[in-house]
């Protein structure tokens, strides 16, 4: 699959429907649940067959400037190309809520609804936990309703911004690589990239961090050395405007490797399967598919799961490299692998915003994982869907990241 081909096509991205403690450390200086009954939608429960669907595939960059922020890209694993560089999420949004870790950055998509200036870019963030242990809480979590808020391992920003904004052009990227941004942004974490590095490493008054455990592993895994060669640079630098001439970054080598984000329409594939649908470099190979589909169809033991494991198979498998279905239409719905666990129309929350309804705008597929070389252990990271619910008019709000709803699809054997 190729990328999108020229300028115009790469801003536009989605077509979006208007919607109405060991070693010594350096100090670091501060700078029950009831699952409902009904369904979301009575009777068929997945995506309408007629309903149009962009489907998001991986690919390795090309080039080393196609997933910068001034390009707008989307991408999944590494670190985020933040849309606003300066205003980040901060506090206890960056943590899981169960074992409060930094979350890891796990996609985004660029999705601007043209039809209103305030979206002209607009983009979707997913982080999450890579821990099961959090997600299987975090599925139990979300059926939490009214005062009670939930524990989530799994979090959602939006952030969008006018054409004419003090980061960008309000020129369509040329994707020649000559794009620049119209400034810089915060100081990101030296260890994840991800989050802000609102605190300074004292040794070397160099190094930031987005937290305290970021700044131990950082520690242990080299800047204990590192730090004093970055001491001396800063004292022999001195005399040069108080600045450094280099910087020694080790960046954490658990981060989900690094893919970009191309997009075709569903309707482009046959509905009858047949192996060209498969590229010969496949990661998921017709076999390898087949086998993993049939294994999990013996795990269900209620008939309507079966069903709608059957359907979602069929569906899946005209496209199997997959990782996002994107559609965001006032009917669309998502494509549910089970029956079972699907939230009712009351288990969606509105926008804690401006009060407005969420709607279903895309689902994260399983297929990720492969690409993030995720082992099948028991303990593993899986899901069966996670589905992304927005604000259905995209409010503007006051701040410049807005948390949106999850809502988490496990298999029967991950159960609680």
């Amino acid at each position: 699959m190729s990328a999108m081909g020229d300028s115009t096509e790469k801003l536009k991205g989605v077509h979006i429907s208007s919607l109405d403690e060991d070693d010594e450390v350096e100090e670091v200086v501060e700078e029950e649940d009831e699952e409902g009954d009904d369904s979301e939608e009575e009777g068929d429960d997945s995506e309408e067959e007629g309903e149009p669907v962009t489907l998001g595939f991986l690919e390795k960059t090309k080039n080393h400037w196609s997933l910068s922020r001034q390009v707008f890209p989307s991408k999944a694993g590494g670190v985020p190309a933040w849309l606003d560089p300066v205003n980040l999420p901060s506090g206890r949004s960056c943590v899981c809520d169960i074992c409060e870790e930094p979350l890891q950055f796990l996609l985004q998509v660029y999705a601007p609804i043209t039809e209103k200036e305030s979206t002209f870019h607009r983009t979707l963030f997913v982080f999450m936990c890579p821990s099961m242990s959090c997600l299987l809480r975090d599925q139990h979590e979300q059926w939490k309703r009214g005062q009670e808020k939930p524990s989530r391992s799994v979090k959602v920003f939006r952030c969008q911004l006018p054409c004419s904004n003090p980061f960008y052009s309000s020129e369509a990227p040329r994707n020649d690589g000559t794009d620049k941004p119209s400034g810089s942004g915060v100081s990101l974490c030296n260890w994840c990239g991800t989050w802000k590095g609102d605190k300074v490493c004292s040794g070397c008054k160099r190094t930031k961090y987005c937290s305290h455990k970021h700044q131990v592993v950082h520690w242990r895994s080299g800047h204990k050395i590192d730090c004093q060669q970055l001491s001396l640079l800063v004292d022999s630098s001195s005399s040069k405007n108080g600045t450094t001439s280099a910087e020694i970054i080790k960046v954490s080598n658990a981060l989900w490797p690094e893919y970009e984000m191309v997009n075709d329409d569903e309707s482009e594939y046959d509905a009858e399967v047949s192996d060209y649908n498969i590229p010969p470099n496949s990661l998921v190979s017709r076999n390898k598919m087949d086998d993993t589909m049939n294994s999990l169809l013996d795990i269900f033991e209620v008939n309507s799961d079966k069903k709608c494991w059957a359907s979602f198979q069929q569906r899946i498998a005209r496209a199997p490299e997959q990782v996002l279905r994107y559609c965001r239409n006032a009917s669309a719905k998502p494509l549910w692998p089970m029956s079972s666990g699907q939230p009712s129309k009351a288990d969606i929350p509105n926008c804690c915003y401006c009060g407005g309804p969420s709607d279903f705008e895309f689902q994260i597929l399983p297929q990720l994982l492969f690409y993030f070389g995720v082992k099948n252990d028991a303990d593993s990271l899986d899901w069966a869907t996670i589905v992304v619910y927005t604000c259905k008019s995209s409010c503007e709000a006051s701040m410049a990241y807005k948390e949106e709803f999850p809502w988490v699809q496990l298999y029967p054997t991950s159960a609680i």
